[in-house]
């Protein structure tokens, strides 16, 4: 028996690869499919069944594609209902693979057709479970993303205590936990950044899996500090629901190479939005006018789902060299098709034709520090809510990157900005946005607030109300 984790740091995603006496199952694959392909051929096995958690909102599957490439069957658990063929397991339906035994447990809760699958081992001992986002380590599933009219978050959160109990936590020990997702996910507040646990290890560290927990307590602290979904998780569990086109069509009309003067028609003529993924240095030094930054270097999918509002939004690529494929690839994760092609021969190729390129001015902690003691700035600290809670500057305005697009009116042109993050990766992506609408005076610190802490400009800690 194998059993391989593929873990995609940039989603905190984990597909999975089992395979048995020359039978495979995948589940939970990502876009591109050709890993899991060469895979099984390397192995001389064959891929049986393709087995999917729930419809993800968080990205793509590769499960339709992987389907047609192999032949396999698509399993959901009970009431998936979809555009294209799939087999929907009952509850406690058993599927064999090899010399083990895949068994769905129905799980709802997350979302209703939510299901766990239970490995059993060759010798008849249950091994692992494939949780999806039922249960993370170090926390649950958000309720909140599968809500019906007659449904609300507080009905599937119940439901999510009763699936844990009955299937989950009846479980041995000793079972093997392998989740969907780890740490930077949407999918959860409180994920730890291991990979793989068991049930033992989660019932003593798992708030959601605490003994003598009521119902009552479990909704209301699962409930407890959600934020809002990213805007692209409904498009995208559509697309798993409804199907998508395939992705080697995808790579092959998005990764084409363009000279500067078709780069430029292209996005004036199809609107396209210029999307830059090089490292955020290359783009303070040089840009193209009105472009995004958003680098590959960071967590490019879920912040291109984030701020990009339209998933169908043409898309035209700066990239580095080698790296045109990657970032069409990487788009295509969470469902953003519409790439027309990549400027060929970079920044240079662009100057070199002599048109125009912008900077963003970019400061040390220190030189903001001595700003900061000559008089009166304006801050904005782009950080999520609990980092800007737990620590931040006196005078910072909180101005979250997760939700620039909503909150335009909170700030204003004619004023000098001083933007920080964390560490420089997000700033430079909120200073790009505030660029292509018209704010032109801003100033990024590099480093962001770890470059901050280290100078002696006075913060604000947060103080629990329970020690006041």
């Amino acid at each position: 028996m194998i059993i391989e984790q593929i873990y995609t740091n940039c989603l905190a995603q984990g597909a999975y690869y089992i395979e048995s006496n020359g039978e495979v199952a995948i589940i939970d694959p990502l876009r591109e499919t050709q890993q899991y392909i060469d895979k099984a051929r390397k192995n001389n096995a064959k891929i049986k069944y393709i087995f999917e958690t729930h419809f993800h909102a968080d990205f793509v599957s590769g499960h339709v594609d992987l389907a047609k490439q192999t032949g396999a069957t698509i399993i959901y658990g009970p009431g998936a209902e979809t555009s294209y063929n799939i087999y929907s397991a009952k509850d406690n339906e058993s599927f064999k693979l090899g010399n083990i035994t895949i068994k769905a447990l129905h799980t709802p809760g997350h979302t209703l057709e939510s299901t766990t699958y239970l490995l059993i081992d060759e010798n008849g001992k249950d091994h692992a479970i494939f949780s999806g986002d039922t249960l993370f380590l170090g926390d649950v599933g958000r309720p909140d993303l599968a809500i019906k009219s007659d449904l609300t978050k507080e009905d599937l959160a119940a439901m999510l205590y009763d699936s844990l109990r009955r299937k989950i936590m009846t479980l041995s020990d000793d079972v093997i936990v392998y989740p969907a997702h780890g740490a930077g996910s949407a999918c959860g507040k409180n994920l730890s950044k291991e990979t793989v646990g068991t049930i033992g290890d989660q019932k003593n560290t798992n708030y959601a899996l605490r003994a003598n927990m009521t119902k009552a307590e479990f909704v209301e602290e699962v409930l407890d500090g959600i934020a809002p979904p990213p805007q692209y998780f409904a498009k995208n569990a559509m697309m798993n629901k409804m199907g998508y086109e395939e992705f080697e069509s995808v790579l092959e009309t998005g990764n084409i190479p363009l000279s500067p003067e078709d780069f430029e028609a292209l996005a004036n003529h199809e609107e396209a939005l210029v999307l830059d993924v090089r490292p955020q240095n290359d783009f303070i030094k040089g840009h193209i006018p009105n472009s995004i930054f958003i680098g590959l270097n960071g967590q490019f999918a879920p912040w291109v789902g984030a701020l990009i509002t339209d998933i169908k939004q043409p898309i035209l690529l700066v990239v580095p060299e080698g790296k045109s494929e990657e970032a069409v690839t990487r788009l295509s994760r969470v469902g953003y098709d519409n790439t027309l092609g990549y400027l060929e021969g970079g920044i240079d190729a662009w100057t070199n034709s002599g048109k125009e390129i912008d900077t963003l001015e970019s400061i040390s902690a220190d030189t903001f520090a001595e700003r900061v003691k000559e008089g009166h700035i304006d801050i904005l600290d782009v950080r999520k809510d609990g980092e800007y809670k737990s620590m931040h500057l006196e005078d910072a305005q909180h101005f979250s990157l997760d939700f620039i697009n909503e909150n335009m009116n909170a700030i204003s042109r004619d004023k000098t900005y001083h933007i920080h993050c964390a560490g420089g990766y997000r700033s430079v992506i909120a200073a790009s946005i505030l660029k292509a609408r018209g704010f032109h005076n801003l100033v990024d610190i590099a480093g962001g607030f770890g470059a901050i802490k280290k100078t002696d400009l006075k913060t604000t800690d947060f103080v629990c109300p329970s020690t006041l």
